[in-house]
């Protein structure tokens, strides 16, 4: 199949390409991607090809020619997010039954990169939008999911995954939300930092305490916009990922019916943390689909710009860099599929192998970007150049879903206490 690639304007060298931030897809570059080895479509059945197609399309047709202004004017593209949920990628890892996709984890990532190479942005959104459903369909019971799971399915509603304070980032389990039950509600009270979606969204996933302290006092409930109590802060100012809002959510004396709490009272941690583990591969698959587009990008860059009377794709420094970043994009994919396989599986490994994914992926796919910045010159400096938003929108990768030093805590504390 036809590998996509955004590029972005090149007017000062030469090439007419793409004015006032718009992204074009260069089919003839297509066909270059495939015979270089960095084709995504290498090892997957017919099937996961044709909707890993569907996903390419989509970016290039619906996503990329607006992927500048939406970051630019800080545009929430709800629109284009249902045209995405009518091709099934509302709930891609969702039960059939209650509207989704039911795909699985592999399939997942292979959507959401190709979906990145036309908007990182709100990709990693729909991801989080994802999570959310399917932590709703997965420990919600018949009712829960009956109520939620379509209408986020179809993106008819949006959630929001709220986990992060103020106080507690990486040290999750001491969060202070507080949750006391008063006869069929929950009085909610506290607030949620950096939420994305925030504001604009209709179905938040509350990580709150009703017990102790630690993780064993945490539970999860959903909480509808429009609940008396529920607000919101400021909308944050943010270097990327400006297609989608981000806002604290603030709870005071928010009262919540205890029907709308998923699982058992003390079940919540281990609910965000199953959550967290999807949405880490989904976070480094946005990742590829970044890097992926950001080689392309300097490839067809290296062919065009001339220095010292000669295509830049002449110097062999930059041909061994470009080489560089081709081979670790194709590492990351490789490990990003294996973690995912093994979460499906439930396999031992899964939760060590999605940290690995998320760390290694994030860092690298960042430097892929970052170097493809560094190849255009000043030109990658400039906001005409589609580059400087991949570098900034997948910067944040290296930090959500748990910070990288993070996953190397996990990672680490598996190997140490295997026997």
């Amino acid at each position: 199949m036809a590998v996509l690639g955004p590029l972005s304007r090149i007017s000062r060298l030469g090439c007419n390409l793409c004015r006032n931030h718009r992204l074009v897809l260069n089919r003839s570059s297509q066909k270059r991607g495939i015979s270089s080895g960095i084709d995504p479509s290498y090892g997957l059945t017919d099937e996961q090809k044709e909707f890993q197609k569907v996903a390419f399309d989509f970016a290039a047709n619906e996503m990329a020619p607006h992927m500048a202004e939406w970051d630019q004017k800080e545009i929430f593209p709800v629109e284009t997010m249902r045209k995405a949920a009518q091709l099934g990628f509302g709930g891609i890892y969702v039960r059939p039954e209650v509207g989704g996709s039911g795909l699985s984890r592999l399939d997942t990532s292979i959507i959401f990169e190709a979906l990145s190479t036309g908007c990182v942005s709100t990709t990693a959104y729909i991801s989080i939008h994802n999570m959310c459903a399917w932590m709703i369909d997965t420990f919600g019971n018949d009712e829960q999911r009956k109520k939620f799971c379509p209408d986020l399915c179809s993106m008819e509603k949006f959630a929001s995954y709220c986990l992060t304070e103020p106080g507690s980032g990486s040290d999750a389990a001491s969060l202070l939300t507080s949750a006391q039950r008063k006869g069929d509600h929950y009085i909610l009270n506290g607030s949620k930092a950096f939420i994305s979606g925030g504001g604009d969204t209709d179905v938040y996933v509350v990580m709150c305490r009703t017990g102790s302290k630690g993780p064993k006092g945490i539970s999860c409930l959903v909480v509808e916009k429009g609940t008396p109590g529920l607000s919101f802060g400021k909308k944050e100012k943010k270097v990327g990922w400006n297609s989608q809002p981000t806002r604290a959510v603030i709870f005071e004396d928010c009262a919540v019916p205890v029907t709308c709490r998923l699982g058992n009272e003390g079940q919540g941690f281990n609910i965000a943390m199953k959550g967290l583990n999807g949405g880490r591969i989904n976070i480094a698959s946005c990742s590829l689909g970044a890097a992926h587009a950001s080689v392309l990008l300097a490839r067809d860059h290296l062919l065009v710009r001339k220095q010292f009377g000669e295509t830049l794709a002449n110097n062999q420094f930059l041909q061994f860099k470009l080489a560089e970043m081709a081979t670790k994009l194709v590492a990351s994919r490789l490990l990003v599929r294996e973690a995912a396989t093994a979460l499906q599986e439930n396999r031992a490994d899964a939760v060590s192998l999605c940290s690995m994914a998320k760390l290694f992926v994030t860092d690298e796919c960042f430097n892929i970007c970052n170097q493809a910045l560094q190849m255009h010159g000043g030109y990658g400096y400039l906001k005409d150049y589609a580059v400087q938003q991949f570098v900034r929108d997948i910067r944040v990768h290296q930090i959500l879903e748990g910070t990288n030093e993070v996953m190397r805590m996990i990672i680490s504390r598996n190997l140490l206490t295997e026997s």
